[in-house]
């Protein structure tokens, strides 16, 4: 018998999830396991605070939204005609 050569059985040995993949899913894993129970232990005071939201809302939608109105110098301005800049 001859010896056989194995050294294309070396490449896919190494072949696989490098360190920081396997790191990576282990930080997921950790985070959504800690979220469960934080959620858990904490659930009143997490639905609790679900009453404020349409409150907060209103004034974040303002902000974030009020330049869509058109009448605060946007760009308008130039579109109508007989206006003098």
């Amino acid at each position: 018998m001859s010896v056989q050569d194995h050294s294309h059985h070396q490449g896919q040995a190494q072949e696989g999830m490098s360190t920081k993949s396997k790191a990576i899913i282990v930080l997921i894993g950790f985070l959504l396991i800690a979220g469960a129970l934080l959620f858990t232990e904490h659930r009143a005071h997490v639905l609790g605070l679900f009453i404020w939201l349409p409150l907060l809302a209103c004034p974040l939608m303002h902000l974030l939204m009020h330049g869509g109105h058109g009448h605060h110098g946007g760009g308008d301005q130039q579109s109508t005609p007989g206006r003098s800049s």
